[in-house]
């Protein structure tokens, strides 16, 4: 991937960590986003040190917000004239209800909105590379829990009723219909998207809830796979040449899967669109 750029989101550990790691492993110049400063400059300094040579640089977002993101895009803009791969990443679940600095809540904002905003603030820049000769590529990871998941179209931010894993499911079905969605407007445009569960993989996620949910992860947590593992399917859909050209599918354990039923819904995909456009402030 000598001469690529890739951007991978949460990349202060777990997944991100290591799909920015073998990236970079892999010649390619590797922009990491995270929220945290000292956690993500301590991040490119481990894939410097692991990846003698390596271009690794951090950028600083809180992609809840989507002032943030948009600030960021414009950065990227200005750093990168061409981007090659956008791993979407970063997510988290949250066990109480809160709300995001633009009103949304949190869950939806961070795992779905994020990614539906960033994609579209970045697609000329993704454009780009396509123009100039590249195979651009979107990764959105996804999650099994999308099988469980089901789109309230009433209540999408669970203001009248909230459940954690209800709204972690959600979203992340809402990252499937997206993919979907978005593939079909990209046919024919050199740039392929696809979505991944990394299986469920032993990172922070879930280490600051609380309660019944908190709880079982902790339990779990010493029998999931590792990060390394775990990114191992972002980073194949990522980079693999045998894939060149696959777009609009579902990958999990490395492999393309049947997404849920209801993820397959020309009509539901449709219709998240525009919520998610009208969320976002975008008419795209």
């Amino acid at each position: 991937m000598r001469g690529t750029v890739c951007l991978v989101t949460g990349a202060t550990g777990g997944i991100g960590y290591e799909t920015a790691l073998g990236l970079a492993r892999l010649g390619a110049r590797v922009a990491i986003v995270g929220r945290d400063p000292g956690k993500l400059q301590a991040c490119a300094d481990r894939i410097r040190a692991a990846v003698p040579g390596a271009a690794v640089e951090p950028h600083r977002a809180d992609l809840s917000a989507q002032a943030e993101i948009r600030r960021l895009a414009g950065a990227l803009r200005s750093a990168y004239p061409r981007l090659d791969v956008l791993v979407n990443n970063a997510g988290a679940i949250f066990d109480r209800r809160t709300l995001t600095v633009d009103g949304i809540e949190r869950t939806w904002a961070l795992d779905h909105l994020g990614y539906v905003l960033l994609t579209l603030e970045l697609l000329d820049t993704l454009k780009e590379s396509a123009a100039t000769g590249g195979k651009p590529r979107i990764v959105n990871v996804a999650s099994a829990a999308h099988y469980r998941g089901h789109i309230d179209f009433d209540d999408v931010e669970g203001a009248r009723r909230y459940r954690a894993m209800g709204a972690y499911a959600q979203a992340k079905l809402g990252n499937v219909l997206f993919t979907y969605a978005l593939a079909r407007r990209l046919r024919g445009s050199g740039i392929t998207v696809n979505a991944v569960h990394p299986g469920v993989v032993n990172t922070g996620f879930a280490k600051n809830t609380g309660g019944l949910l908190g709880a079982a992860w902790a339990l779990m947590r010493p029998f999931l796979i590792t990060p390394e593992k775990g990114a191992r399917t972002s980073l194949r859909v990522a980079s693999d040449p045998g894939l060149d050209g696959v777009t609009g599918r579902y990958f999990s354990h490395g492999r393309p899967k049947v997404s849920s039923a209801g993820s397959r819904d020309e009509a539901v995909q449709e219709r998240l669109w525009a919520l998610s456009l009208r969320q976002v402030g975008r008419s795209d």
